[in-house]
């Protein structure tokens, strides 16, 4: 896993994208990837996580890299 920063998040549709040194681009990450958080899981722009991701060799959204799993940081 790596750190990453939260880019954007879009509540509405549940998903956004996050911002790590290995993923140049931004990480498309999706709520059902998010642990950590209860309910509704809606990280803020700029919040810290742990992000473990693939490539899986088409975009995902407009993005090269998938969040495979999320860990929101205190």
């Amino acid at each position: 896993m790596t750190f990453a920063t939260v880019r954007e998040w879009n509540d509405e549709e549940g998903w956004g994208v996050l911002d790590s040194r290995e993923t140049p681009g931004g990480c498309f990450a999706h709520f059902s990837d998010i642990e950590g958080l209860e309910g509704f899981r809606s990280p803020a722009a700029g919040q810290r996580v742990e992000l473990e991701w693939e490539a899986p060799g088409f975009k995902q959204d407009g993005y090269d890299f998938r969040a495979v799993r999320v860990v929101v940081l205190p």
